[in-house]
């Protein structure tokens, strides 16, 4: 399995009511791939990270890393 370094951002995403909230967005360092998810905490990174795994345009079986060690914090 090969251990892949994503960059996180923090983005400005519309929910269902169409207001704006805080969100993160993961790349994918290999194929510039990106996930979305509400929130600006480790588990929204993370949650991104595995998306990334899901949804992999290439099918590969890849360990999505947060640039930085953003998916380690508390």
């Amino acid at each position: 399995m090969t251990r892949v370094v994503c960059t996180i951002d923090q983005i400005d995403m519309e929910n269902d009511e169409g207001r704006t909230v805080d969100g993160v967005q993961a790349t994918c360092s290999l194929c510039d791939h990106q996930t979305e998810s509400f929130g600006i905490g480790s588990a929204s990174v993370r949650r991104c990270l595995v998306l990334l795994r899901e949804e992999c345009p290439e099918h590969a079986d890849n360990f999505y890393v947060a640039d930085g060690g953003e998916d380690d914090q508390a």
